[in-house]
């Protein structure tokens, strides 16, 4: 175990910190497992009736990190390394606890599908928020595409899904992709009094309002993640995935030919 990921219970919540700030809390394949071992703490912890979820530093997180990109661990395939993370996405929405995110700074890639899975965000004014998957070749694999979409429409979620561009606080509470938005040093507090005023009401309730208000788009959501696994299982095979990564090893403009 290292201090990569840090977990306290304060009041009834979770608290798990991404804690890698000199790289935004980017995740390499050790975050990636120390957060899982952590969100099963806190899961199974009775005396847990909420998780807030936030970053060290200036970032909530950076997302996959890019010195590893391509990377899989024991010869894993494509499709068995996207399902791994997936599933760690649908543990946190069928979670009968509540998750609050404390978003700031990068909330990027598959940070920023941590966060569209929480039920509650609240931001601060240096959030910058995006899905640049395209720019490598690739697509949201971890429910992005489902979850953005529930939240600010279809049309602005493939304008950022296609651009791959990043919006800023103001424009995520403006379209809906966060709740609340507060100044930098507001937003561990607001955020950690948001959870502990869910923490304290009856856990069968809580449990009962989040599958209320999921159940409105379950189906969709859990048929739209499937497609994600089956997208980027065959993108990562594709020339154009290649010449992305090469490009950016590279510090070139990448040349696709959609293939």
């Amino acid at each position: 175990m290292t201090d990569k990921v840090l977990y306290e219970v304060v009041d009834g919540v979770g608290v798990i910190t991404l804690n890698r700030p000199e790289v935004h809390n980017a995740m390499d394949d050790e975050a990636a497992h120390l957060y899982k071992v952590v969100l099963d703490r806190a899961l199974e912890d009775d005396a847990v009736r909420a998780v807030l979820l936030r970053g060290a530093g200036k970032s909530f997180c950076s997302g996959r990190d890019t010195t590893m990109l391509g990377h899989r661990a024991k010869d894993e395939s494509d499709y068995h390394f996207v399902l791994r993370h997936q599933q760690k996405r649908l543990v946190v929405l069928d979670s009968p606890k509540p998750f609050i995110g404390a978003l700031k700074g990068a909330v990027i890639g598959g940070g920023c599908e941590t966060a569209l899975s929480c039920d509650i965000r609240v931001s601060d004014t240096t959030l910058k928020m995006g899905m640049p998957e395209i720019n490598y070749g690739i697509l949201p694999d971890t429910g992005g595409t489902q979850l953005m979409t529930n939240l600010i429409g279809p049309s602005r979620t493939k304008y950022m899904v296609m651009t791959g561009e990043r919006i800023d606080a103001a424009t995520a509470l403006e379209w809906g992709a966060v709740d609340f938005v507060v100044a930098p040093e507001e937003l561990d507090a607001r955020a950690l009094e948001i959870a502990k005023k869910i923490a304290a009401k009856p856990p069968l309730c809580l449990a009962m309002a989040k599958t209320m208000v999921d159940q409105a788009s379950a189906g969709a959501v859990r048929n739209g993640i499937a497609q994600e696994l089956m997208a980027q299982s065959y993108l990562f095979k594709t020339e154009d995935y290649h010449e992305a990564r090469a490009a950016l090893r590279e510090k070139r403009k990448p040349v696709y030919k959609g293939k």
